[in-house]
């Protein structure tokens, strides 16, 4: 928080308050709704609940998005718990424990996995989360790597607030590399939060219930000859040279064709020559021949 918008003036503030005075600073048009306590208490835990189906803009309507930017295991899982729920869409966000790698995820109940069936770091890492949070071990905190980590939650959720461009189901950063890994992933079947399941079965009868698509085929585009360049393509070959260098097509079985044919060879136009006939034998003209 330090490295991110805390200022010397608010020391002794929580994190809420603090965020509420410096954002309001930027926005005093913006409502802010404070709430600071331990979401994952059971008293705490229903009001969180209550909060998420009625603070929407029009009161008593839900929320349109719940962004989750907490900073362990269980406070996630919580959130988990409440928007499968309440059928309740969120953007889970975190950054890694030496602060180069981080991510962010979509996450719609019944549509695509949730906290519970895969653990952004599991995935990518195939180790237990809740080994990461050691006792007596402060994590390491970069803030560019949290710039770019809340800069890349923010344009998603615009994309899915506004309806436009490509919304990542799972986006990661990996800041050694300058590596950022996409993925969608779906739920869990065998998934260990029953709302999640009982939400999968929610969205199975809603894809069933859709009306199908009929498949149009297209026709394919006619390229007209005329275009408005005045460009035209004319063949250096005319029409009795391409005749004359086509032979004619044999008899084939039906769905056999040629290449091409093969043209008739024309015979040389060479006038006749006729010797006359003569009574001298062979050794009379070889003496004539001797003579000359």
């Amino acid at each position: 928080m330090n490295r991110l918008f805390f200022q010397p003036h608010q020391a002794g503030l929580s994190k809420v308050k603090a965020a509420e005075h410096t954002l309001r600073n930027i926005n005093p048009d913006v409502l802010f709704e404070v709430h600071n306590y331990n979401i994952t208490t059971v008293e705490n835990f229903q009001h969180f609940m209550d909060r998420i189906s009625n603070g929407g803009l029009e009161e008593g309507k839900p929320v349109d998005l719940v962004l989750s930017c907490v900073d362990n295991f269980e406070a996630r899982m919580t959130i988990n718990t409440a928007c499968n729920e309440l059928g309740q869409t969120w953007m889970e966000s975190g950054v890694s424990e030496n602060a180069v790698s981080g991510h962010i995820q979509l996450i719609i109940p019944g549509e695509s996995a949730c906290f519970a069936c895969a653990p952004p770091l599991v995935v990518a890492a195939n180790i237990d989360e809740k080994t990461l949070k050691r006792e007596g071990v402060c994590a390491a905190s970069l803030p560019t790597t949290m710039g770019v980590v809340a800069g890349i939650l923010v344009q998603n959720v615009l994309k899915f607030l506004l309806n436009f461009g490509t919304v990542s189901f799972y986006l990661g950063y990996n800041a050694m590399q300058d590596f950022f890994p996409t993925m969608s992933m779906k739920p869990n079947p065998q998934c260990d939060d029953r709302n999640c399941r009982k939400q999968q079965e929610e969205y199975k009868k809603k894809v069933v219930a859709l009306p199908k698509q009929e498949v149009v085929q297209e026709e394919e585009e006619i390229i007209h000859e005329d275009n408005e360049w005045g460009i035209e393509l004319v063949s250096e070959v005319s029409e009795e040279e391409l005749k004359n260098s086509s032979g004619p097509v044999p008899d084939l079985p039906e769905g056999i064709t040629v290449a091409y044919t093969i043209p008739k060879k024309q015979e040389d136009s060479v006038p006749e020559v006729t010797v006359e006939d003569s009574s001298e034998s062979l050794e009379d003209l070889m003496a004539k021949m001797k003579n000359m």
